[in-house]
């Protein structure tokens, strides 16, 4: 189904990046699933946002997402380069993939603190607002700077924001779930998974 809905948001806006459309399909899926679902695989397990992803397409809100988070190719590039073969271009923090501009996030390794910048763009009515809702992994404290943001005709139609991640006890953990979300108090929900875990080492960061 995925192709089809991309091949449906490419038919109505043609001039979107393929990161546009990917944001568009993952920030407006239905998360709710009416019951607790089991994983695939062995053993078995409530299945988690690394399971089953966002949730379920929803094709008629992806065509009118609200706001999207926009890649440049070269991010990528930059990216990979730096995780295989760091040189002096490279900074500390270009080697984490949670400092890509994706609608999702993923900090595998909090240990006190860990800040992460997104930024959005508004593909809706050009004089909109909207407010953050944040549903925070347990045993994590996340906070949303700005929580609000405004976007004006004749403004820039894109906005940054940094997402606060502070873990509230010192543990060696498994990943905890949760989401951050984008409301404009009419149509539009634009919903990123979040997923955080807490480590006390970082030798031990890659064990389950």
């Amino acid at each position: 189904m995925g192709p089809a809905v991309a091949a449906l948001i490419k038919s109505v806006h043609p001039e979107w990046s393929p990161a546009m459309i990917k944001s568009a399909i993952v920030t407006t899926v239905t998360d709710h699933f009416g019951m607790p679902i089991q994983a695939d695989g062995a053993p078995r397990k409530i299945a988690d946002p690394f399971d089953f992803g966002g949730g379920h397409i929803n094709p008629e809100r992806a065509v009118d997402p609200g706001l999207v988070y926009d890649i440049n190719p070269q991010d990528y590039t930059k990216f990979f380069d730096c995780t295989l073969e760091p040189d002096q271009d490279c900074t500390n923090d270009i080697g984490n993939l949670y400092f890509l501009n994706l609608p999702y996030i993923a900090v595998p390794d909090l240990k006190d603190s860990v800040t992460v910048w997104r930024t959005v763009t508004n593909v809706g009515p050009a004089q909109t607002t909207y407010r953050a809702m944040v549903e925070a992994p347990t045993g994590v404290t996340v906070s949303v700077d700005p929580s609000v943001i405004t976007f004006n005709n004749g403004g820039s139609q894109t906005a940054t924001f940094k997402v606060m991640f502070k873990a509230r006890q010192r543990v060696q953990g498994g990943y905890t779930f949760g989401s951050l979300t984008w409301l404009d108090g009419r149509t539009h929900s634009v919903r990123i998974p979040v997923a955080v875990r807490t480590i006390i080492h970082d030798f031990i960061a890659d064990a389950s």
